[in-house]
């Protein structure tokens, strides 16, 4: 066979300071930069889900006719501009190529200036244009806001089972699977889906913490019955009616896919009061922080979720840094603090160099300033390198032009580019060995544990001033589903505020 493949990717908060723009999905930020036709392929030993579906279906004998792929770092909607560019090059492809089946790797939270539902708008123009006999397989991000429209459009629907996402190549296998079944057996497949009431904040959703991990392990059980199932924890920063966990599958049996949705769903909501989390507080951080070093030699970690560009934050908030100083914290490292103006100062100064500059300072979080001191040019780099750890395990980045600045005994790394903080490489790439250090503040949510759980004594959640409010029930929704619990057994949405 011969499979039309494109991928669109993009993680919408709403409330997100900065908007996709088309240049990011062109740079990629903390993906793959764009690329079309055949050098999509070259993207097939990269962990994302369209190189595991090359390689499934490539090992099979089948074609492939790559069309595009691009991703942008979560931020507010993508423009208007952005997705009809990216999303009609994949619409002109469905018109004048020829082929027998169409696998999509899209994300399932994308809100465009003009769209609350990109995916399901996406599918449902190729449908539009294909027709009801072609099939078409779409996997997604497990931080998916899954539609009826996208289900309705689809022939099937996957979603990753890990978070930190190291199951993404594995999920275009099993995307790979479900279309190479469908156009053997000929036969449609039955969708079983079902909505939970209470939004799940993105720190609980770790496969890596209860009650996450066991809830995937009961699907997995649960799948032995059925040809595929899915649960989707949702991005709890989308404002729009269809935002929230969502729990699907399909099977040739309508009984026996509708008795295993439903197991997953109960199994969900029986737990929902383990679904919260728990957070610190800047300063109780950083001292609680600086108390566990004193006995290890393992660094002590602490996100800073609520500035990680993996769910909209700009990664130049300030906050934790001033506390670090602070409270005397002493051989610590923060990163990414994106500062194109800082970066490029210490470049003109060089190393050795001490420089004041005003540091960071997101304008949109109240009180959010930049740190304004002297700083030393410790060292500098052009911001290359390739992901070593299990996330995106092989991609080259660019972080730009960046350098290492140290005040009071804490290194920053100190960027052009915004990215997530979530494997160790990042810090390298400026001379940090991040296993020598006491403290480190990554700023990422959950993504960054996948590479540094193993060198960690502890890991600290802080709840420090950000873009991203880590706590649904927080957020200022207008558009949100009535009688959806804003938290885990929180209060109901009532309405925008009048």
């Amino acid at each position: 066979m011969n499979i039309l493949i494109a991928g669109f990717q993009h993680e919408t908060n709403t409330f997100a300071p900065t908007k996709a723009t088309y240049d990011s999905f062109v740079k990629g930020e903390d993906f793959p930069s764009l690329v079309r036709g055949e050098d999509v392929l070259k993207l097939a030993d990269v962990n994302i889900p369209i190189g595991g579906f090359i390689n499934h279906v490539r090992a099979l004998g089948h074609d492939v006719i790559p069309v595009i792929w691009a991703g942008a770092g979560a931020s507010a909607h993508t423009t208007t501009d952005a997705y009809e560019r990216i999303g009609g090059e994949i619409l002109e492809a469905v018109k004048t190529l020829t082929y027998d089946a169409i696998y999509l790797d899209l994300h399932g939270a994308q809100i465009t200036e003009d769209l609350d539902d990109g995916e399901g708008e996406l599918v449902s123009r190729v449908r539009a244009i294909v027709g009801p006999a072609m099939k078409i397989v779409v996997s997604l991000d497990s931080h998916a806001n899954v539609t009826d429209l996208l289900w309705d459009q689809a022939d099937a629907v996957v979603a990753y089972r890990t978070y930190p996402h190291v199951d993404m190549a594995e999920t275009g296998v099993r995307a790979a699977v479900l279309l190479l079944g469908l156009m053997a057996d000929k036969k449609p497949l039955q969708l079983a889906r079902r909505r939970l009431p209470f939004l799940i904040p993105v720190n609980a959703m770790s496969t890596m913490l209860q009650p996450a991990r066991g809830t995937y392990d009961y699907l997995d059980e649960l799948e032995k019955d059925v040809v595929s199932l899915s649960f989707a924890p949702g991005f709890p920063a989308s404002d729009f009616s269809e935002c929230g966990p969502t729990v699907w599958g399909y099977d040739h049996d309508a009984d026996k896919v509708n008795k295993a949705v439903d197991a997953l769903y109960q199994r969900v909501l029986e737990s929902e009061a383990n679904w919260s989390v728990e957070f610190e507080q800047p300063d109780d951080a950083v001292l609680h922080a600086i108390e566990v070093a004193k006995k290890s030699s393992k660094p002590v970690i602490l996100a800073d979720t609520q500035d990680n560009p993996g769910v909209g934050g700009n990664s130049n908030t300030t906050a934790i840094l001033k506390a670090l100083i602070r409270n005397g914290a002493t051989n610590a490292a923060l990163g990414l603090m994106c500062d194109p103006k800082a970066a490029a100062a210490a470049h003109a100064a060089g190393v050795g160099a001490e420089i004041e500059v005003p540091l960071g300072g997101c304008a949109q979080v109240p009180g959010d300033t930049p740190l304004v001191a002297t700083f030393k040019v410790e060292s500098l780099s052009d911001g290359k390198l390739v992901y070593g750890g299990p996330m995106m395990n092989g991609k080259q980045a660019n972080l730009g032009p960046s350098a290492r600045l140290v005040i009071d005994g804490v290194s920053i790394v100190v960027t052009s580019n915004k990215a997530q903080l979530l494997d160790r490489n990042m810090y390298r790439a400026v001379g940090i060995e991040p296993e020598k250090m006491s403290i480190l503040v990554n700023k990422s949510s959950v993504h960054f544990r996948a590479d540094f759980t193993a060198i960690a004594e502890e890991i600290i959640v802080v709840e420090s001033p950000g873009p991203f409010h880590a706590n649904p029930a927080a957020l200022p929704w207008t558009k949100l589903k009535e009688g959806m619990r804003l938290e885990p057994n929180g209060a109901e949405f009532a309405g925008p505020a009048k």
